[in-house]
Formats: structure tokens, C-alpha cells, sequence
């Protein structure tokens, strides 16, 4: 794997702010950057998260469940997923990361989806032109099965 380039603290702090301001407003405020900044630097770990697939897993999962802002975790959960992807050449996967992603962030954050869920998402998203039918019916299961 090449080297990846990581969102730092004050870029993410950025991010949130950019990302409530364009997407209709809340609080700006912060609740636990600690727990953030950890999350951040946790998927530099390649021993812990080894594949990009791994690393955006768990940044997206943890923005979204953490709650580090008063407002916007859902939303801070995709704009940082789509910067990272940037970040790291993936262009055309963070516009379907965005277009795919948000409904997966609400229900990530309702935990109807698990982060094993989530990762095979992500995983079949990046290297994928569709979901799989095994994956679709899995988010299916997983939306049912909390009703």
C-alpha cells in the first residue's frame, strides 16, 4: 500500500465546521476532541487497521458513534470518510462514497449496522462497481432485524 496521507485534528475541526455551515446548519461546538484526535491517529496503526478499507472503516465509524461534536456526527462521519478517500487519490470513490454513504450513517448511527457490516460496505464500495447481492441483502437483514 502507498503511503496514505491522514486528516489531522485541526483539519478535521475544519471539516466539521465546513460541513455544518454548507449542510444547513446546528451547533458548532465540541464535545470530546481527545476522542477524536485518538481515532485519528489509531488508523495510522497499520497493525491494528492495515488496509485503507480497515483505516476508513473505522474513521467513519467512530466520527459517526463517538458523538465528538454537539451536532453533525453523521455528517462529520461522511466528510471525513470523503477527505480521506480524497486525500489518498480515491476521487471517483468519495463521490459515490457520498452518495452511497448517507443513508448507511444514519443507520450506523441507530446501530442497525454493525462496524463488520459497515467495513464490508466500505470494502466492497472501494473495490466494487455494485454492492454485492450477499452485501444488500445483509444491510436488508440488518434494517429489518431492528424493527
Amino acid at each position: 500500500m502507498a503511503e496514505l496521507i491522514y486528516i489531522t485534528l485541526d483539519q478535521a475541526i475544519e471539516i466539521h465546521r465546513k460541513t455544518v455551515e454548507v449542510s444547513g446548519g446546528g451547533a458548532m461546538g465540541a464535545l470530546n476532541l481527545g476522542q477524536l484526535e485518538s481515532v485519528l491517529e489509531n488508523i495510522q496503526n497499520d497493525l491494528y487497521y492495515p488496509t485503507l478499507e480497515d483505516k476508513l472503516t473505522h474513521l467513519f465509524f467512530s466520527s459517526n458513534k463517538f458523538h465528538c461534536f454537539e451536532d453533525g456526527n453523521k455528517r462529520i462521519a461522511l466528510s471525513l470518510g470523503a477527505q480521506f478517500l480524497l486525500l489518498n487519490g480515491y476521487v471517483f470513490v468519495a463521490t459515490r462514497f457520498m452518495r452511497e454513504m448517507e443513508n448507511i450513517s444514519y443507520h450506523v448511527a441507530a446501530g442497525r449496522i454493525s462496524k463488520e457490516l459497515l467495513r464490508t460496505v466500505l470494502g466492497e464500495l472501494i473495490n466494487e462497481a455494485e454492492l454485492s447481492e450477499s452485501t444488500q441483502l445483509a444491510i436488508f437483514s440488518a434494517l429489518n432485524d431492528a424493527e
